[in-house]
């Protein structure tokens, strides 16, 4: 028994393959989204940057600032038996590990929205489509996020366990329904009607490039197939990949969430799945979208 437990490298054999996936998701996520980033940043002169383009910089920008504030501070959680950083990083990471999550959501929301008036209403797109318009929505976007996260922040705090001198951040909330309230709108606002709104007006871009096919010439129709097709797939991605999260908090409030290998094994592969999230959107780029 002793020999089958035997850590490696100081820690436990689960922990040092989850160090190594998230470095693996770490290390492709910076290089790819600092790409993306390095090729929408430069625009060529005399040409308008479009809104697609605008909005898949800021996904890009949301996911490299999460990849480099979360993943190296959350591996500690693998690595040693305390908390070490203090009261400020303990806010800060899961402050801004949802922040995140809601400007992705959001920018999708509004990359699914642009693709919708591009497409369905395109007569009346050059006059809503533009830099500035899209300017101000990535500013609400990240208002919005800011202010929904601020709870997580606020109840974000140390705890100091005596018997074994060990510190750890934990989220605390005086009232146990408040904190029910909180991850049920965080569910509903934040994952659950962003997808429906995707869904609709995918449905109704689909609908209409069905109607219009034979209408269009084949660049136009290709281009116009290509980014819904790109936009598409970040998004069935995001669903996917947030989805295990939502169900651990969900569980974790309503039912009683276990402490078992498995239970464990499901929330490393739920933070896994949160984090790769930010890896595979250049990727999706890379390979469906006409820019690159």
């Amino acid at each position: 028994p002793e020999v089958e437990g035997k850590p490696l490298f100081g820690i436990g054999i689960e922990n040092f393959i989850t160090l190594i996936v998230f470095g693996l998701i770490f290390t492709l996520g910076v290089l790819g989204n600092s790409l993306v980033i390095t090729v929408l940043a430069r625009s060529k002169p005399g040409k308008r940057r479009s809104t697609t383009n605008i909005f898949i910089l800021n996904l890009s920008i949301a996911d490299l600032a999460y990849l480099l504030f979360c993943i190296p501070f959350q591996s500690t959680v693998y690595v040693l038996p305390t908390w070490v950083l203090g009261a400020f990083i303990c806010k800060f990471i899961h402050y801004f590990f949802t922040v995140s999550m809601l400007v992705s959501i959001f920018t999708l929301s509004a990359m699914s929205v642009d693709r919708y008036v591009a497409i369905v209403h395109s007569r009346r797109s050059s006059a809503l489509r533009i830099s500035r318009n899209a300017l101000l929505g990535v500013g609400l976007i990240w208002a919005l996020s800011f202010a929904m996260a601020s709870p997580v922040a606020h109840h974000q705090r140390l705890f100091h366990r005596e018997v074994s001198n060990q510190t750890f951040c934990w989220e605390h909330w005086p009232n146990p329904r408040h904190k029910k309230v909180y991850v049920v709108c965080t569910f509903v606002f934040g994952y659950l009607l962003p997808l429906l709104l995707i869904s609709f007006c995918y449905a109704k871009v689909l609908n209409h490039l069905h109607k219009k096919l034979r209408n269009m010439s084949k660049k136009s129709e290709a281009s116009k197939k290509k980014t819904a097709q790109t936009v598409l797939v970040v998004v069935v991605v995001f669903g996917i990949s947030w989805l295990p999260h939502h169900v651990i908090h969900l569980w974790a409030e309503f039912g009683v969430f276990p402490l078992t290998q498995a239970s464990f094994l499901f929330r490393v592969t739920a933070h896994c799945l949160a984090y790769s999230n930010s890896s595979v959107n250049p990727i999706i780029y890379a390979f469906l979208s006409e820019n690159f």
